[in-house]
C-alpha cells in the first residue's frame, strides 16, 4: 500500500499486475477522501503511481471500471471499519459501530455524499453496490441479536432495519453539512431511534438491542 500524498509522484517501481492494481486502487481511493469519485483524476492517478495513463486503462478498461473498483474498495473499508467488538455488549456493540460509522464518514465526507446523492448515486452500477452494503449492514445488527434466523418475524425485522439504515443515512448528510448538534448527540439519536424502532416491532430484539 502507497504511504504517498494526494499530489506526490511515485517512483517507477516494477510491481506485478496484482501489485500495480491494488496500488492504483490505494490511490484512487486516498484520493476519494477529498474528492467524489467522478472527480478523481486518472492523469493524477497515473501520474503518482509513476506509469502513463494509458498503462493504467490497461488494468481497468474504462474510467467507470476504475471508479467502481474504487468504490468497492471504499465499501469494503466502511463494512471492515463498522465490524462488531463481540467483547462488547450487544448494547455498547451497537454504539460502538455507529460511533465507528459517524467517524468514517465524517473523515470522508466528500465521497460519502458524492456516492450516496452525487451524480454517481444514480448510476446503475454503482447502486447494487451501496445496495450491498447497506444489506450487509442490516445482516450485522440482526446476527448480533439472538434472533432465530427461522423466526417467521425475520422478514419484517429485515425491511425495518432497511429502513433504518435510509434514516441513519439521510440523518447523517444532514448532519455533515452544518453540524447542528455534536457527534455524541447524533450517536444518540441513532441508537436511540434503533431501540424506538426495535421496541414496537419485536420485544425480544429490543431486549437484545439493550443487553
Amino acid at each position: 500500500m502507497s504511504t504517498k500524498g494526494i499530489g506526490e509522484t511515485v517512483k517507477r517501481t516494477r510491481l506485478s499486475p496484482g501489485e500495480r492494481r491494488t496500488q492504483l486502487i490505494t490511490l484512487g481511493a486516498e484520493m476519494l477522501g477529498e474528492r467524489a469519485v467522478e472527480d478523481i483524476s486518472i492523469t493524477e492517478i497515473a501520474e503518482q503511481a509513476g506509469i502513463s495513463r494509458g498503462l493504467l486503462f490497461h488494468y481497468f478498461p474504462t474510467k467507470q471500471d476504475f471508479q467502481l473498483a474504487i468504490v468497492r474498495h471504499a465499501n469494503a473499508e466502511l463494512l471492515e471499519t463498522v465490524t462488531p467488538d463481540r467483547n462488547l455488549g450487544v448494547f455498547d456493540m451497537l454504539r460502538d459501530c455507529i460511533e465507528r460509522y459517524i467517524g468514517y464518514v465524517s473523515e470522508n465526507r466528500t465521497s460519502y455524499q458524492s456516492l450516496l446523492r452525487g451524480p454517481t448515486s444514480a448510476s446503475p452500477d454503482v447502486v447494487p453496490l451501496v445496495d450491498q452494503t447497506r444489506d450487509a449492514i442490516v445482516a450485522i445488527i440482526l446476527t448480533e441479536a439472538p434472533i432465530p434466523m427461522d423466526d417467521t418475524d425475520r422478514p419484517r425485522l429485515t425491511l425495518a432495519v432497511r429502513g433504518w439504515i435510509a434514516f441513519v443515512e439521510e440523518t447523517t448528510l444532514s448532519w455533515l453539512r452544518d453540524e447542528p448538534i455534536t457527534r455524541e448527540q447524533l450517536v444518540d439519536l441513532l441508537v436511540e431511534s434503533l431501540l424506538a424502532l426495535a421496541l414496537s416491532l419485536s420485544p425480544t430484539l429490543a431486549a437484545a438491542l439493550r443487553e
